[in-house]
């Protein structure tokens, strides 16, 4: 079995603690779902996530969007490290502190070198679409250990 993806299997419905990504960390999601290639995580919107006018930063969800991608990569198991070549989102509607949301990864294509992978915000309770996020990741020389 992939190690990878048996981490993230193992951390099913708690905090992601012990990540490599430190910011992943700061924003402490609740993994809700892992298969190889599809992640969902649970964000509860906290203050310091917000913007001047009290919804949740554009940046903030930018950066979640990037690193559920990255753990999506992550759980394939590969040994390299994958960056990202570019994130387009696209904003919907806002959150607000208090409000949980989901982020939910997939890989749209996999190429050799490339991977092209979408991640969508929705409010739980009512499934509401908030973001979308695309991304082209590339594949480094870099390596990577897999400690579970």
């Amino acid at each position: 079995m992939n190690p990878a993806l048996r981490f993230f299997e193992e951390r099913i419905g708690q905090k992601m603690l012990g990540t490599p990504s430190p910011f992943m960390q700061w924003l402490d999601p609740v993994l809700v779902k892992a298969t190889e290639g599809q992640l969902t995580f649970a964000y509860t919107i906290r203050p310091e996530m917000t913007n001047p006018i009290g919804t949740l930063h554009g940046g903030v969800t930018a950066a979640i969007i990037d690193d559920a991608i990255g753990a999506t990569m992550f759980s394939l198991g590969e040994p390299h490290f994958y960056t990202t070549l570019n994130n387009v989102i696209d904003y919907f509607a806002p959150a607000w502190p208090g409000q949980e949301v989901l982020a939910i990864t997939s890989l749209i294509k996999r190429g050799r070198q490339i991977v092209h992978a979408q991640c969508e915000i929705r409010e739980r309770n009512e499934n509401k679409l908030l973001a979308r996020g695309i991304s082209n990741l590339m594949r480094t020389d870099r390596k990577k250990e897999i400690n579970t």
